[in-house]
């Protein structure tokens, strides 16, 4: 099931369920699955203009093929009164037909690395690969908020045209800051075996944002998207703004 980025559906509303091909809107439906972690059947027809029949067979076509499954809505996913919509999200085997071709063999090439060269030889690599990946991203310009949010966007960017479907969030309250999603991740099969491939990404990301970040949740843990917290200023407290 390997997702094509430019896998649209391009028809007006009306005509999309017969006017483009089951197989096309399908990628895009997984694709959605992918970017947004879970989500309901009506958000889907309302991003690809389909008809909430339409979603509902393909989702449950995946279903059945053991590639997607539904959950309740969590309370604050909750939008307006009644009863929650179910969300639908890709399973682990939904996740291992993404892109996966090469993991036997890159595994097995990790593995022969680490006899001859050691573990920091694995890391070393590890490092390379990623510092490759964000090359061309530019580092933040200083520690102020809105220099990392910057730099947070760059480096999402990055990371999603190397595969990883990234995007980047500002929270707020007490975990204020910049969280960094990465929906997918071209080699969490392989990084389950050597957990190098993610430190090397955790560290520099932190050095292209010039701070300390924190993996709240990762692919290889079994969450649904690898999460990076770049923290932010803390807004000063109301009392302290009274002072």
């Amino acid at each position: 099931m390997k997702i094509s980025t430019t896998d649209h559906a391009a028809a007006p509303a009306a005509t999309v369920p017969t006017a483009v091909p089951d197989g096309h809107t399908r990628r895009s439906i997984v694709r959605l699955l992918v970017e947004s972690g879970s989500i309901t059947v009506s958000e889907i027809g309302d991003r690809l203009g389909l008809a909430a029949a339409g979603v509902r067979r393909h989702l449950d076509a995946l279903i059945e093929a053991g590639d997607a499954e539904s959950a309740a809505a969590a309370p604050w996913q909750q939008a307006g009164r009644g009863r929650p919509a179910r969300r639908y999200r890709l399973t682990s085997a939904g996740r291992a037909k993404l892109d996966h071709a090469y993991d036997d063999l890159a595994a097995a090439a990790m593995r022969q690395l680490r006899e001859i060269g050691g573990e920091d030889a694995v890391r070393t690599f590890a490092r390379r690969r990623i510092d490759a990946i964000l090359a061309d991203v530019r580092p933040a310009d200083s520690a102020e908020d809105a220099d990392v949010e910057a730099a947070a966007g760059r480096l999402g960017r990055a990371l999603t045209k190397a595969g990883y479907v990234a995007t980047t969030t500002r929270v707020g309250g007490p975990i204020h800051g910049v969280q960094i999603c990465q929906h997918h991740c071209p080699v969490s099969h392989v990084a389950e075996e050597f957990p190098e491939l993610c430190e090397a990404e955790r560290q520099a990301m932190g050095e292209v944002l010039g701070t300390h970040v924190q993996r709240l949740a990762t692919i290889v843990n079994g969450d649904y998207a690898c999460t990076t917290h770049v923290p932010l200023t803390q807004p000063p407290s109301k009392t302290a703004s009274k002072t």
